[in-house]
């Protein structure tokens, strides 16, 4: 075991939670090049830490080797060896409180993401509503570093890194005179997806002018791409480009992204690609905005109809008589911001 203490971060889901940690760690790497981070996550999402030099990967296996209650005190043993210094635990559930908890009895400092629980409850219950925006979730991560004695400051210390080395196959995918949009029509909860019939036009209309890919997860969702894809002469499924890293690079290299308020706007987001968000039953006041959004970029249903919305953080409470809601965004004002993110990003 190594006598260099490290500072373990741990969140370990959703994928736009997660890269939501990137801009901040960003500010760690350049603020404290010496120091030794670990991020504990799940496998799946380390292809986001390839950037960094001194930030690695620790893999949180909980389909194998760290499920259950034993398998949380193997990887409670298996960080120990790490020999860390400082937790920071940007999570905040069972698993990372149970963490904390033995960390805390081995003298350990551990600092918890704090997600102002009664907050978000003022601003999603049906009575008594308290409309007001609250604090984004990156900053919210950036005050557990800050409490745990990193200097770190979003609004000075953060800058992008390059687009990613990406090169698309010309000989099949048309770029002459054309601009590359992406879209991911869909989120997990139904509540956060515009309507298909809707979202059609949009592609549609997308195609006549630019080079559109569409990004999705499931047979659900790739059964719908794959239609649109061949229904269309310049839509492209975001299969066609080989595998989740290279669909990272894509992504980090597009003209624009189109997408709900889920993971595939977050990404675009680090990667300094403008991104218009459809906002359903949830809305940007939950402080899930993407990383140095424009307001503007942010389409809502109108809540002088639906005045309930927001009614959850996460989109996973339906509401009687809202299933349309999303149908208040009218298709050709996304077209209209369309126009214009494209006319400011050269």
């Amino acid at each position: 075991m190594s006598n260099e203490k490290n500072t373990l971060i741990l969140r370990f889901s959703s994928m736009g939670d997660v890269v939501m940690t990137i801009p901040v760690l960003r500010c760690l790497e350049k603020k404290y090049p010496n120091e030794k981070f670990i991020f504990v996550t799940r496998k799946k999402f380390e292809p986001f830490f390839a950037e960094f030099n001194n930030i690695t990967f620790f893999e949180a296996d909980f389909k194998t080797r760290h499920k259950g209650f034993f398998g949380l005190l193997r990887l409670f043993k298996d960080l120990k060896k790490t020999n860390p210094a400082k937790i920071a635990d940007l999570h905040n559930v069972l698993r990372t409180k149970f963490l904390k908890f033995l960390f805390q009895l081995s003298f350990h400092k551990v600092v918890s993401v704090d997600k102002k629980r009664n907050d978000r409850k003022a601003l999603t219950r049906k009575k008594n509503k308290i409309f007001k925006p609250l604090t984004s979730i990156h900053f919210n991560y950036q005050e557990v570093f800050n409490r745990l004695g990193f200097d770190i400051d979003l609004t000075k210390d953060h800058s992008f890194p390059a687009s990613k080395n990406f090169r698309l196959n010309t000989e099949t995918i048309s770029l002459t005179n054309r601009r590359v949009i992406g879209i991911a029509p869909f989120a997990r909860y139904l509540t956060k997806t515009y309507p298909l019939d809707l979202m059609q036009k949009i592609v549609g209309f997308l195609d006549q002018k630019h080079t559109v890919f569409l990004f999705g997860f499931g047979k659900f969702e790739m059964d719908i791409i794959e239609k649109w894809s061949k229904a269309f002469k310049n839509v492209y499924s975001c299969l066609t480009v080989g595998g989740f890293k290279n669909e990272i690079a894509l992504i980090s290299n597009l003209d624009l992204m189109i997408s709900m308020d889920s993971a595939n706007g977050h990404i675009a987001s680090i990667y300094n690609v403008p991104v218009i968000t459809l906002w359903g039953l949830t809305h940007p006041y939950t402080g899930f905005t993407t990383f140095n959004s424009n307001p503007d970029n942010q389409l809502c249903v109108d809540r002088e109809k639906y005045p309930l919305v927001p009614n959850s953080i996460y989109g996973d409470k339906e509401l009687k008589g809202y299933e349309d809601a999303m149908r208040s965004i009218n298709y050709n004002d996304v077209l209209a911001r369309v126009e214009i993110n494209l006319n400011n990003h050269v």
